[in-house]
């Protein structure tokens, strides 16, 4: 089959492709992101791009009106190429990962986090990998012993090492490098996490390297890539970077991608993606340290189960199949260089537990590094991402559950919904007498979508002002152009095309506001049903650990407007930030996270909600704004009331006006 040339533009960047190919997976192949949640099925609407020139064949979609057809756009996933064409790729589709590196605003206190200097003085500072400098006695004429056994009887003497192992990757560099500087080395001892383990010798370095000794820690999510570098001596992170996984383009969410795992050379295809997106990130964070590879000794990670079993490239389907069994909730340390990942051969990956198929080693990760699971206090951990995972109890028991959300909070299912990237509405207030709206964007540009914290913020004001009512439908008997039907939808103007960047209005629809009700609706009822069933409630709270990348930008006041979060007094909420990286880290700093890891997972009890029956019972309870019981929210329905109150009183005096 004869080849033909792709090129994409504004980035200018060419891929031949054979023809019949797909505009989505010539992208894929070119390395050209866009944004694409649904895996190809083309029901997201989120790949748009804009042919210019040469012959393609499409699919129509309701997603594209008439007038944009008419403009060369198209979906990218639903259109083959069969001649060398020009394709734009739109603002609205590129992938931004530069609102990333933004700054959380500040809330509250910190949850008190094990620390650096609080491991020192608990006597459990000892890295997983650790470096000794030694000055062996070298061979000669009376002292026959091989370089290896040397090596083994002087840690043995001087330093009571026992139970040692040398790898064969050691072993071979040992002749040279033991002779470079007469016999003066540094090694590196991998811990065993039990007394009765081995402790490995991973590595082995000329002379006193002692004081560069690195880990990188990371978080694999569903969504984003984050590492840091570690200082094994200091304990100082040197440097942070984080990446969109490279797996947003074959589905938003983990569902989706084990069903493209499940297809030829779908699971190969994901976890290229994903190393690749990891490597990008320790390539990053390499160069910001300014740390020799050589000197990096171990990675740890941290994923949830479907993330973790395609970066180990192990099959996810039965994940997702009753009575969901993941392959394995442990896996031993691995050589990161067998993962692809670019590290010298030495370097030992360890990959945090999970505890099912939907609790993972993120949110174990994120437990062991909040500290939840050394206090005394009943909590509520809670980590909204892609997915949503709860967690409550304290240092003596723990129960957990997995939330199918859906991707809302993301951007996903929503029309102009989109990840937290420059353009993306993120707050937003409303006039009560005109309706005009107020908005500010990520970046302060034109908007081009709506991120989820956005989102939360713009339903909680249509509902407070009396736009929206409890089940999330326009009181159409408002008078302003902003509130108008189209296409037997009704919907809200946020923005004029004019005044965006992506040339179309911008607007949130009854249908819209229908997935994020189900959304909160699905997290509340997690909480709800996962206290009930170790006989709690929310007035038994002392404590919430809002976790995530989502978590550190959400309205606490707004969320619980909605009914996203159980209604308890603000300074009981504290926002952590990325957990699961947290936790990878300590996990490098101290052995003793180590060891205290496995005996939380088998301590956290993991609850099923498709299978608890009041699940059902309080999501359908969940599906108004903020619940269908508002004694369960009085402040908020105090809060509603008055505001509604208030802003009649407003427009009865704005018409005595006129």
């Amino acid at each position: 089959m004869s080849e033909i040339q792709v090129t994409f533009l504004p980035s200018n960047v060419p891929i031949r492709v054979p023809q019949g190919e797909t505009l989505l997976r010539a992208a894929m192949a070119a390395g050209v992101h866009i944004n694409a949640s649904c895996g190809g099925d083309g029901v997201c609407g989120k790949c748009r791009v804009i042919v210019e020139a040469g012959t393609v064949e499409s699919e129509p979609s309701e997603r594209i009106s008439k007038e944009d057809w008419a403009r060369g756009y198209r979906l990218a996933c639903k259109t083959q190429v069969f001649s060398d064409v020009q394709v734009r790729i739109p603002v609205e589709s590129v992938v931004d990962a530069s609102a990333l590196r933004r700054k959380a605003p500040r809330r509250t206190a910190t949850v008190q986090q094990i620390g650096f200097e609080e491991i020192k003085e608990q006597g459990l500072f000892l890295p997983a990998v650790e470096k000794l400098y030694l000055e062996l006695t070298p061979p000669d004429a009376q002292d026959h012993l091989p370089d290896v056994t040397r090596l083994v009887n002087h840690l043995r003497m001087h330093h009571n090492e026992h139970g040692l192992q040398v790898l064969l990757d050691v072993i071979r560099k040992i002749p040279t490098v033991f002779r470079e500087q007469n016999f003066k080395v540094t090694v590196t001892l991998a811990r065993p996490v039990r007394s009765s383990g081995k402790t490995l010798i991973m590595n082995v370095q000329a002379g006193d390297t002692t004081a560069q000794n690195y880990a990188v820690a990371m978080d694999i999510g569903t969504t984003t890539v984050w590492g840091q570098m570690v200082d094994l001596v200091s304990g100082k992170a040197l440097a942070e970077h984080g990446e969109f996984n490279g797996q947003i383009s074959y589905g938003e969410d983990v569902i989706t991608r084990i069903m493209f795992a499940e297809k030829p050379q779908g699971l190969e295809t994901l976890n290229r993606a994903v190393i690749a997106t990891a490597n990008k990130v320790i390539d990053q964070i390499v160069k910001e340290s300014k740390v020799a590879r050589e000197d990096i000794s171990l990675i740890t990670l941290a994923g949830n189960t479907t993330m973790t079993q395609l970066l180990v490239s192990v099959d996810p389907r039965y994940i997702r199949r009753s009575p969901y069994v993941p392959t394995a909730t442990i896996y031993p340390p691995i050589r990161a260089a067998d993962l692809g990942l670019n590290f010298e051969r030495h370097v030992t990956a360890l990959v945090y537990p999970q505890v099912s198929s939907y609790v993972g080693g993120d949110i174990v990760a994120g437990v062991m590094g909040s500290g939840m699971y050394r206090t005394e206090k009943l909590t509520l951990f809670l980590d909204i991402g892609t997915n949503a995972e709860v967690v409550v109890g304290n240092k003596d028991w723990m129960a957990c559950a997995a939330c199918s959300a859906g991707p809302a909070f993301e951007g996903g299912g929503i029309t102009f919904g989109m990840r937290a990237a420059k353009g993306a509405i993120e707050d937003f207030s409303i006039d009560p007498i005109t309706l005009e709206p107020m908005l500010m964007t990520i970046g302060n540009v034109r908007p081009k979508g709506i991120c989820g914290s956005g989102l939360i913020i713009i339903v909680a004001t249509l509902f407070e002002t009396g736009v929206i009512d409890n089940q999330g439908k326009f009181d159409r008997s408002l008078k302003t152009p902003r509130i108008r039907e189209n296409s037997n939808v009704w919907e809200y103007v946020l923005a004029y095309k004019e005044q965006t960047q992506i040339d179309r209005d911008i607007v949130i629809n009854e249908i819209d506001i229908e997935n994020l009700i189900r959304a909160k609706g699905a997290i509340y009822a997690g909480c709800m049903t996962l206290l009930a069933e170790v006989g709690m409630q929310p007035d038994n709270i002392e404590q919430i650990i809002l976790a995530g990348g989502f978590g550190s930008y959400v309205d606490l006041e707004r969320a619980m407007t909605i009914g996203l979060l159980p209604e308890v007094a603000p300074e009981k909420v504290i926002y952590v930030g990325n957990s699961s990286l947290l936790g990878a880290r300590m996990s490098a700093l101290t052995n003793s996270i180590r060891q205290e890891v496995v005996g939380v997972t088998n301590m956290m009890t993991n609850f099923e909600l498709s299978e608890t029956h009041s699940y059902m019972d309080n999501y359908i309870a969940a599906l108004f704004l903020p619940h269908t019981d508002l004694n369960r929210f009085p402040g908020v329905n105090e809060q509603v009331t008055q505001h509604r109150a208030d802003v009649a009183k407003m427009r009865g005096r704005s018409k005595e006006g006129q």
